[in-house]
């Protein structure tokens, strides 16, 4: 039975091999394909040395050099105010714009004119009686050289017994009180410059009080100090104020000044192609032989387009605490000069700006698109046979969308400025501007 089955499937496997082998004998041998070398196509530049500008970018809010707020310094009742004193309106220098009640100071300033007058007569007083008094006292020594004379005579006649001694006593009486007088006289002498002194001291007192007397007049009319644009107003007519109220806000308009923090990478950099040869010179100021080089350019951050040129007047003595940035100031002058809102803005306070400063040209330098470094430190080269090569280099810095580099690129070499994927050393690159 089991024969009989295996007799039945024996012959068709046996076919079956046959029939598989006459087919791989009959069969081509597989067709050999060449692989092709890989290529791509990417952009190159050749890179050259050129002088470079270093430009650091930073952020500030601007405000106004110069700041005035008006004060009571006396007080009373405000008589008058200026009709253009409103907030956010131009107003010209020694403009008046405010003044308070003047009549309790002009009565103040005549009481004490009037004092000091009375002084100035008093010590007229005091020189025609002292002109008085030492023609009396001239007439008075006379009188003692007589009486003296009369009384040598009397001691002389009752010496020789011609005379009483009444006569003697009565004689020296009288020349003892022409002596009196005289001294009385003397003495009121000798004290007019102790009066005139004293009455020096009261006047000078006087005059303090005067010119005290003038100032709080002055004080009643407040004037504009240089050309502004008046912020708050905090007082109306009639409003009485007190000495310390505030009365205005404003700020001058002839300069603006804005703060900015420039980042301590390259703050350094940017003084360093400001500086001369000479370095700096403390004799000339620091403004005439470094700033004055540098220039500034300002630009809204809300961007309208607008720019304003201004110039670097100093920079802070200290690095920003949190932010680890260099504030510098920048001034902008005539903020307001050629305005026509909405298309021309003036550069007011607390507007939000952006400052490019520009320093002078430094030495020649390669510089590639920052596209063209990858990983930080690698640039794709093209080589003489036109294959991928990767070399390392030392990059200088970074400023906007260019990369300086201080080592590894020599001028004339073919840089790729296209990412490659994968970036396999050798592989063929076609410049794609050529189109081959």
């Amino acid at each position: 039975m089991k024969t009989a089955r295996l007799l039945r499937i024996v012959p068709p496997v046996a076919i079956g091999i046959a029939l598989s082998v006459w087919l791989v004998w009959q069969a081509e041998p597989p067709a050999r394909v060449e692989q092709a070398e890989r290529s791509v196509a990417a952009r190159t530049l050749i890179a050259e040395a050129v002088p470079v500008r270093p430009v650091v970018r930073g952020y500030g809010t601007v405000s106004a050099a110069q700041s005035w707020q008006a004060v009571a310094e006396v007080a009373g009742a405000v008589t008058y105010r200026h009709p253009e004193l409103e907030t956010g309106n131009l107003i010209v220098a020694g403009t008046r714009v405010l003044e308070i009640d003047r009549s309790r100071y002009e009565t103040a300033l005549h009481q004490v004119q009037a004092d000091l007058a009375a002084l100035h007569a008093e010590g007229r007083q005091i020189d025609v009686e002292a002109e008085n008094t030492a023609r009396l006292l001239e007439i008075e020594k006379s009188r003692r050289t007589l009486a003296e004379s009369d009384l040598a005579r009397v001691r002389e006649l009752v010496a020789q017994g011609a005379a009483p001694q009444a006569r003697l006593d009565e004689q020296e009486r009288a020349t003892l009180q022409i002596r009196r007088g005289v001294q009385e006289l003397e003495n009121t002498l000798a004290l007019v410059p102790v009066r005139k002194a004293r009455l020096a001291a009261q006047a000078a007192r006087a005059e303090a009080a005067l010119a005290s007397a003038r100032r709080d007049l002055a004080m009643t009319r407040i004037e504009t100090p240089f050309d502004l644009r008046v912020g708050e107003v905090h007082v109306e007519r009639h409003q009485f104020v007190t000495a310390g109220q505030r009365l205005v806000t404003a700020d001058g308009v002839a300069r603006a000044e804005i703060t900015v923090h420039l980042p301590v990478e390259g703050f350094p950099r940017l003084m360093g192609a400001a500086v001369s040869d000479s370095g700096v010179s403390f004799e000339t100021g620091i403004r005439e032989t470094v700033l004055d080089r540098i220039e500034a350019e300002l630009r809204l951050v809300s961007g309208t387009g607008q720019v304003w040129q201004g110039r670097v007047i100093r920079v802070g003595n200290a690095l920003d605490p949190q932010a680890r940035s260099v504030p510098v100031v920048i001034a902008v002058d005539n903020p307001y000069a050629g305005i026509a809102p909405p298309l021309r803005l003036p550069l007011v306070p607390n507007m939000y700006v952006e400052a490019v400063l520009t320093g002078p040209e430094l030495a020649p330098r390669i510089t590639l698109p920052a596209s063209a470094v990858h990983q930080g430190d690698t640039v794709y080269l093209r080589d003489a046979d036109g294959r991928l090569a990767l070399r390392e280099v030392s990059l200088g810095w970074r400023q906007g969308d260019i990369s300086v580099i201080e080592a590894g690129i020599e001028p004339g070499e073919e840089v790729i400025i296209d990412d490659i994927v994968p970036a396999l050393p050798g592989t063929i690159v076609t410049p794609a501007e050529s189109g081959e």
